[in-house]
């Protein structure tokens, strides 16, 4: 059975309890490494100025982080360019979720995001910045 490597729980304690436990539940079950959870406002301007984040308000930004970056492991060099593979890792991600809303585990106002799926409707290819590790959770009920 899979499991976070110490530097993965270090990151993902930065985060909100619901990202923890979702991604404990996760990686029961799908090896994922995380990048990062909660980000400095130093390091975020550095991110927005590489042109690898759009916002200086990010949600990686809060204490607790609502905002995690985690990929699917092992992770080379090149997979950053695979989509595929962070589209599946992303849909198992999203059943996970709704799986723990359903059985009480989450509570029912959050709304988990993903950074290939950012207004949340499903479609794929109306997306113009694609960050594939990136989950944030939300409160407000996303548009439909």
């Amino acid at each position: 059975m899979p499991s976070f490597s110490q530097r993965s729980l270090g990151r993902l304690e930065s985060c909100h309890e619901v990202l923890q436990t979702l991604f404990l539940e996760v990686v029961a079950f799908y090896d994922c490494s995380v990048l990062e959870g909660y980000r400095s406002p130093g390091r975020q301007r550095e991110l927005v100025a590489l042109g690898f984040s759009k916002r200086l308000d990010s949600l990686h930004t809060r204490k607790p982080a609502l905002a995690v970056d985690i990929v699917p492991y092992p992770f080379k060099g090149a997979d950053w360019k695979n989509m595929k593979r962070f589209y599946h890792f992303a849909g198992f991600v999203s059943a996970t979720f709704e799986q723990m809303k359903r059985d009480g585990r989450v509570s029912a106002e959050w709304h988990l995001v993903s950074g290939l799926d950012w207004d949340g409707d499903t479609d794929l290819d109306d997306q113009s910045f694609m960050d594939g590790p990136h989950f944030e959770l939300r409160q407000a009920p996303l548009p439909r």
